[in-house]
């Protein structure tokens, strides 16, 4: 028998002829299988690991802050592409935003649970906001201005500058299937050790990098590929995984076939059984690689576009109904007005305070 859930009026507009597919589809793999999203999720899911009551007490900052507090969701504003991609790219859309204060101002007023920037913006404000929303300080990054372009995650802060400014939690960057990505992880790996020495959190952007990924299509966010990179990050100890929503499958077969050899590992069941085509199954692959949700996945909201609202709102419905964690999304806010930015930002949230939005 199939039940039929109630949706929200908003959150159906947003979603148009998909609204009921996405709000309604029943998922391949049962959510009983997976750690899900509470509102006592550090005692659920962290209290029993290693984790020390200094990190403990930090991840309940970070989930206890603005509109989504007490939710067992994350909605994160993450600003760090001044570097990824050059001020001018971010922020010459709206010059606001040059500045650091409007950018931390525009994660208050957007009820965001935190801040992720670069050691630099946030030490430039450290003093008026620190105590007033938590801070991640994004560690390493990619800058554009050396040529020929080439892409590598490089330190640019260290783990006890983020401590000194206030910071509640670290963030860093690993290129998996990069030829750098040995050296990335041993940095990361090392950063994450000394930022739980210090009672910091850690959130990893799991993000693939590589040529071979793009064949037929674009396989850098297949979800077999992509769900490989979250198990890899929650074995460095990452508390949280940032990764960019799956758009297609098969990456594995689709390397081989495009290099004329073997690449990686993986098993029919993956496609068979524990995934089909459908994106909340794609996303619970990602959920599962997680430790089965015990480490949370937080989506990327993606590039600024024409229809940033109902993208925003279609990410956050497909990464709550997989059993996700949250949504980190910054273009889309910062990139018009501090006023849509906000509605925008509340759009995201509302979708995860909604009862009606269940997991699937």
């Amino acid at each position: 028998m199939t039940t039929t859930v109630k949706r929200p009026t908003s959150i159906e507009s947003y979603l148009g002829e998909e609204a009921d597919d996405l709000l309604n589809y029943q998922a391949r793999l049962p959510k009983e299988m997976l750690n899900l999203p509470s509102g006592d999720v550090v005692d659920h899911l962290f209290a029993q690991s290693d984790r020390n009551p200094q990190v403990l007490r930090s991840l309940q900052q970070l989930f206890s802050h603005g509109r989504l507090a007490h939710t067992g969701y994350l909605s994160i504003l993450p600003v760090d592409q001044g570097i990824e991609h050059s001020g001018a790219a971010s922020f010459a859309p709206n010059p606001l935003y040059f500045d650091p204060e409007n950018l931390v101002r525009l994660a208050l007023e957007g009820g965001c649970n935190a801040i992720a920037t670069t050691l630099g913006a946030l030490g430039s404000v450290s003093r008026r906001y620190a105590h007033r929303i938590p801070f991640i300080v994004k560690l390493n990054h990619n800058e554009l201005l050396t040529y020929p372009n080439r892409y590598d995650q490089i330190p640019f802060a260290s783990v006890d500058q983020a401590w000194n400014l206030g910071a509640t939690a670290v963030g860093a960057t690993v290129y998996f299937g990069s030829e750098e990505s040995a050296r990335q992880i041993r940095e990361v790996g090392r950063a994450f050790e000394r930022a739980h020495e210090l009672g910091m959190a850690t959130i990893l952007w799991c993000y693939l990098r590589n040529s071979v990924f793009k064949q037929d299509k674009d396989y850098h966010t297949a979800a077999d590929l992509t769900g490989q990179a979250n198990h890899m990050g929650v074995t460095l100890e990452a508390d949280i995984i940032k990764q960019k929503q799956p758009q297609c499958n098969d990456g594995y077969d689709a390397v081989a076939r495009g290099t004329g050899g073997k690449y990686g590992r993986t098993h029919e069941r993956v496609y068979a059984e524990l995934t089909s085509q459908h994106p909340i199954d794609l996303t619970r692959y990602q959920v599962l690689n997680c430790y089965a949700g015990r480490i949370p996945l937080i989506n990327s909201g993606g590039a600024s576009g024409d229809n940033d609202f109902a993208q925003a709102v279609r990410t956050a419905v497909i990464n709550k109904r997989a059993g996700g964690g949250g949504l980190i999304s910054g273009r889309k806010a910062f990139q018009r007005p501090m006023e849509e930015g906000v509605k925008l930002l509340h759009a995201i949230q509302d979708v995860y305070l909604s009862p009606e939005v269940a997991i699937a």
